[in-house]
């Protein structure tokens, strides 16, 4: 998909600005960016926010990791004040956010980056929120040179990377493409309050909103034409025996997310996957009759816990008895303990009748995979657009993590600690 190129970028005080340092996720990105980047020796940051003695607090308990961090400088802003948003965006090259739920709290910065030619990331899962910055802002972006990337935490650059990874293993080693690939993942981990605060949210505008409720329902809703359709159909619901992970399997809550931004991504990059691509998430449980138990009782689980989301009077019991509230989560330990895993299966049909190729991939993290995991993605995604120049993607829009950085946001991901790996299917 050609575009021109996009206008040189003017000089800035800061290369990234970590908007939302604060909150529950927001802090530890921030600390995970000091440790890894220090306080402006090798990376110009800042820490953003709405409330400068929150934002001074954040920067005292971070000298007690690193004391080069008092040197740390504010910035504030106000997600309802337009005219801070400028300001700030003007101020940076990337704006990182963690601030959800997005489609209340995020709007009027990725217009401003947009604006400002500031590159933008953030972890949002939500579909109809970026459905609406690819409406609202996706040309302007191009014409700007803005790159805003939603999606660059566990939703969904294990997903989005990974299929290009294996993409990419099964052109080098078999020069074709895969005309499937799937995606089984397992995980431990656990949610903060603004996480769920963000689902709540998606579930209460899906109840009143038609609109929204169109978007979570078409598979290809995040696609440059939401008209277009391709061969995949809605997402796994059910427990199902799949023969090529060799195990039972049953409905991943962030397939819905994920597989649109990996469908955008083959848009993006002219349908490099091919126009017939299939993708499709699932959890991976064992192949015995324990694996079945399992997987029928999460499926149970997730299907009683959407079931209570969506009326409304359960909704806010549960979020005031049961659930964390804003700015909680995790301990450490807990996030220490934590893990996730995606592994891939790729398949290529040659013409001919030849027997069909497979080549498999796994992308693991060590921690938790909301937070501890989350945080290498953000902050890489955020330093990448930074720093990383010609070796990725300069035009603008409104992309994907494959589409703009795609390899060699890989590459700093599996220096942070992160598994990316492919080999041939025995």
């Amino acid at each position: 998909m050609a575009t021109a190129s996009p206008p040189p970028r003017p000089s800035r005080p800061f290369d990234v600005v970590m908007w939302g340092a604060t909150g529950f996720t927001g802090k530890i990105v921030a600390e995970r960016m000091l440790l890894t980047y220090g306080a402006g020796r090798s990376l110009r940051w800042a820490l953003g926010g709405r409330s400068r003695e929150k934002l001074e607090k954040v920067r005292a308990d971070l000298r007690a990791v690193d004391p080069a961090a008092g040197e740390l400088p504010i910035l504030l802003g106000d997600s309802r004040d337009r005219a801070s948003l400028d300001a700030l965006a003007a101020s940076a090259r990337v704006v990182a956010s963690t601030v959800g739920p997005f489609a209340v709290h995020g709007r009027e910065l990725v217009a401003a980056c947009v604006d400002a030619a500031t590159d933008y990331c953030d972890l949002t899962g939500e579909a109809h929120f970026v459905r609406d910055m690819i409406d609202a802002h996706h040309a302007r972006a191009q014409a700007t040179g803005a790159r805003i990337v939603h999606a660059c935490g566990y939703d969904s650059i294990p997903s989005d990377l990974g299929t290009l990874m294996v993409q990419g293993h099964m052109r080098e080693k078999h020069g074709a493409r895969c005309a499937e690939v799937k995606c089984f993942a397992s995980l431990k981990g656990g949610f903060s309050g603004g996480t769920v605060a963000s689902m709540l949210n998606m579930v209460e505008e899906a109840s009143r909103d038609r609109g929204v409720r169109r978007v979570l329902a078409n598979p290809y809703s995040l696609d440059p034409d939401r008209t277009e359709r391709g061969p995949d159909a809605r997402d796994q619901l059910g427990v199902r025996w799949d023969a090529d992970a060799g195990r039972w399997t049953g409905p991943f809550v962030m397939a819905p997310f994920n597989a649109r931004v990996v469908r955008r991504t083959n848009a993006l990059l002219d349908y490099a996957y091919g126009r017939d691509f299939r993708y499709s998430e699932a959890m991976g449980f064992g192949a015995g009759p324990g694996g079945l138990l399992t997987a029928a009782a999460v499926t149970g689980a997730i299907a009683g816990a959407f079931a209570v989301a969506t009326v409304a009077p359960l909704r806010r019991l549960l979020e005031k008895t049961l659930l964390p509230a804003p700015g909680e989560g995790p301990s450490k330990e807990e996030r220490d303990a934590g893990f996730f895993a995606s592994r891939f299966v790729g398949t290529a049909r040659p013409e001919g009748g030849a027997a069909p190729v497979r080549v498999l991939g796994t992308v693991k993290g060590a921690s938790d995979p909301g937070y501890g995991e989350t945080a290498k993605m953000l902050s890489e995604s955020a330093v990448c657009l930074a720093l990383d120049g010609d070796a990725i993607s300069r035009r603008g829009g409104v992309l994907t993590p494959a589409a703009c950085m795609g390899m060699r946001l890989v590459e700093r991901l599996r220096a942070a600690g992160m598994t990316f790996e492919t080999s041939e299917a025995s």
